[in-house]
């Protein structure tokens, strides 16, 4: 049973070319399926999250961190008695348009297109791969999702504004996206701030007491674990406290989202969207704990002197790859040849570098620059 205000797949406003129906996988299912199956979603598993391989090879990648978040976006969804084969669709794809080496490589990657007057969006790439560079179907360009899953891409994290975007007037800035999309960015959040401070640990990047000291919320639950666990292994036990941070967001976000809608009235997908703000959203308590973790995130692992190297190698490979492309476009694959003909040469080097995997980036730069 789904509430009133969920997404009703049977009100879908529909594909961009009509298809018949399916026997058995209702339209959200279907697009779950074509993302699972993109090139793009398999590139994932070759692009880094935080950590690279030099640390080992079990950290978190840039799809395992997709599957943390699917979980338990679909679980907040069924909760919350929304429609969760859109939330999994819109988790699953969240990342999608993300580059190589990370929000290092975004930054870059942003930082080339600006000298051209142009900008880098992840959110906005990953609409163009989804409507335009997936290529499986001999009937349209794209993977022809529906509309609700096109329109939680561009709208999951972020508010564009019809004045500065009107290649996106019909997906309803002026409106609030439904309670499926807008659960993506705090589950996202719920995801990396936890599986962060356990790569962290894992990596020998932070120790334990470092992060009983810095995250109020890891330390609220340690004491309890330690007295239930005396004699546990110091893995064990962070990962107990962990978990309990873990299911305490979770939680939070299920029963003040549900207070919230509740407070507000709300009874359709029309009142969602009409909403004065967002209402996925932590308690105020738990808001200022989030931020805590990851302000200790930010300060002693994203912009760590451990990390910095890799940070710096990135940000030089993907600028000097770009502009090397811009003075020798002649060796860019054929296609990409032909595309810069009709589209530009900065947005067709943008295009190919984000499509990267970073072992794949590193090889055309051996090839290209550093040979």
């Amino acid at each position: 049973m789904l509430a009133p205000y969920a997404v009703h797949v049977e009100h879908s406003r529909g594909r961009r070319f009509p298809e018949p129906s399916h026997p058995y996988r209702n339209d959200f299912q279907r697009d779950r399926d074509r993302v699972i199956h993109a090139r793009a979603f398999r590139r994932l598993e070759a692009k880094t999250q935080v950590f690279t391989r030099r640390y080992s090879d079990h950290f978190r990648n840039r799809l395992t961190h997709t599957l943390e978040v699917t979980q338990i976006s679909r679980t907040i969804a069924g909760a919350l008695q929304l429609n969760a084969d859109l939330a999994e669709a819109l988790a699953l794809v969240h990342d999608i348009g993300h580059p190589p080496f990370g929000h290092a490589g975004e930054k870059a990657l942003d930082a080339a297109m600006q000298e051209h007057g142009l900008s880098f969006d992840h959110n906005l790439h990953a609409l163009r791969i989804v409507e335009d560079f997936e290529r499986r179907y001999a009937a349209f360009r794209g993977l022809n999702l529906t509309f609700e899953v096109r329109e939680g891409i561009i709208k999951h994290s972020h508010d564009y504004s019809s004045a500065e975007h009107p290649e996106l007037s019909e997906y309803l800035l002026d409106q609030n996206p439904p309670l499926e999309a807008q659960l993506i960015d705090l589950t996202d959040e719920i995801a990396y701030d936890t599986a962060d401070l356990d790569d962290a640990y894992e990596a020998h990047l932070l120790a334990l007491d470092e992060i009983r000291e810095g995250v109020p919320l890891f330390e609220r639950f340690y004491p309890e674990v330690d007295e239930l666990y005396p004699d546990a292994a110091e893995k064990l036990k962070f990962n107990e406290a962990l978990k309990r941070m873990l299911n305490l967001f979770v939680d939070d976000l299920i029963t003040n989202t549900r207070a919230r809608v509740q407070e507000a009235g709300i009874s359709s997908l029309g009142d969602v969207r009409q909403h004065p703000r967002r209402l996925a959203a932590f308690s105020s308590q738990v808001e200022i704990e989030r931020k805590q973790t990851k302000k200790f995130l930010y300060e002693n692992v994203y912009f760590s002197a451990a990390l910095a190297e890799e940070k710096d190698d990135a940000e030089r490979v993907v600028s000097e790859l770009f502009q090397f492309w811009m003075d020798h476009p002649e060796t860019l694959p054929h296609n990409y040849q032909e595309k810069a003909r009709q589209e530009g040469l900065p947005r067709t080097i943008c295009d190919y570098i984000a499509g990267m995997t970073d072992p794949f980036i590193f090889e055309q730069y051996g090839k290209h620059v550093a040979g």
